[in-house]
């Protein structure tokens, strides 16, 4: 009885809203166990799977989930304080703008609007990282860039798996 309701055991609702943020925090503390480089060559997985998130299930998060997860990347990260908060809800109105004015969507479309947003999203966070002191070259991001884009798909698997796994135990439509 796969997803059913077992002994002792009741469906939680709560579980099934808290998962997504709970799997976009754990994105972002795992490029900090990954490796130690002295490029950015990890992809941002908590970014990855923000954006994997609202483009599967896009009611799901809210549009001003990105101050709280973009704060927490921040502890993480090593970024500027408040820079993942900025770029993370920008990221967040730049969907709902192409989504409002492009009402339909296509895989290749969300891939696209993904790799521009994530191409984006290192570049500014570059710029902040060098306007508070660091002093980064601008080559020094095209591997992790490269690396980012080609990996956004498999992190939109992993999270559509993780979403079915969320429906089917947690009983929740949405």
């Amino acid at each position: 009885m796969a997803g059913g309701k077992q002994i002792n055991r009741v469906h939680s609702p709560l579980l099934a809203r808290v998962l997504p943020w709970v799997s976009v925090m754990l994105g972002s503390l795992i490029p900090g166990w990954m490796i130690i480089a002295s490029a950015p060559v990890a992809p941002p997985l908590g970014f990855l799977t923000f954006l994997s998130w609202r483009q599967l299930r896009p009611g799901l998060l809210p549009v001003w989930a990105g101050l709280p997860l973009g704060l927490f990347d921040d502890l993480y990260s090593g970024q500027p304080f408040g820079s993942g908060v900025f770029l993370w809800s920008l990221a967040m109105i730049v969907i709902e703008l192409v989504e409002q004015y492009q009402p339909w969507r296509s895989q290749v479309m969300d891939w696209l609007l993904a790799a521009g947003l994530i191409a984006a999203y290192l570049f500014l966070s570059l710029l902040l990282s060098n306007a508070a002191g660091g002093s980064a070259p601008l080559a020094v991001l095209a591997p992790g860039m490269v690396i980012a884009v080609l990996v956004f798909p498999l992190v939109g698997r992993l999270v559509a798996w993780i979403d079915r796994q969320r429906l089917a135990r947690f009983r929740v439509i949405g």
